[in-house]
């Protein structure tokens, strides 16, 4: 394995990840950029946790490894390099793994594992249960 193309891949993204979160401060959306620097890390620590929690069945645990490793992975559909659509097919395939979780789990065991903003996993919850009954939003 190329581990030199793997963590250059990996820097050209996280460098992308920061223009755009940089981008979003100076045009003055300071929550959105907080809350978008956040997410992938959020996401990966929700996986995990998921993965790791009992009250999950073993198919959504199967499906939430291989987004994790989709997630990690350099070689996308469409190259991360390019500005706002790069996530794209990332964003496809968590929302399609968390999609799978929340039909087959109860919504709170999600809400548990989840380490960020409760605003943000709303918004997130909201989108990903489109044409399905969205869980009731935290107070």
């Amino acid at each position: 394995m190329d581990w030199r193309g793997l963590i250059v891949a990996l820097a050209i993204i996280a460098l992308c990840w920061c223009a755009l979160v940089v981008i979003l401060v100076v045009a003055g959306r300071i929550w959105l950029a907080r809350e978008l620097a956040a997410l992938a890390p959020n996401l990966v620590r929700l996986f995990a946790g998921l993965m790791g929690d009992r009250r999950v069945p073993v198919v959504p645990k199967i499906v939430l490894g291989a987004a994790s490793l989709w997630l990690a992975s350099p070689i996308d559909l469409i190259p991360d390099f390019i500005p706002v659509i790069g996530s794209l097919d990332d964003a496809v395939v968590a929302a399609f793994a968390l999609r799978l979780v929340l039909a087959t789990t109860d919504h709170e065991v999600v809400r548990e594992h989840w380490r960020g903003d409760p605003r943000t996993l709303d918004r997130l919850l909201r989108l990903v249960l489109v044409g399905r009954r969205a869980p009731p939003a935290l107070p």
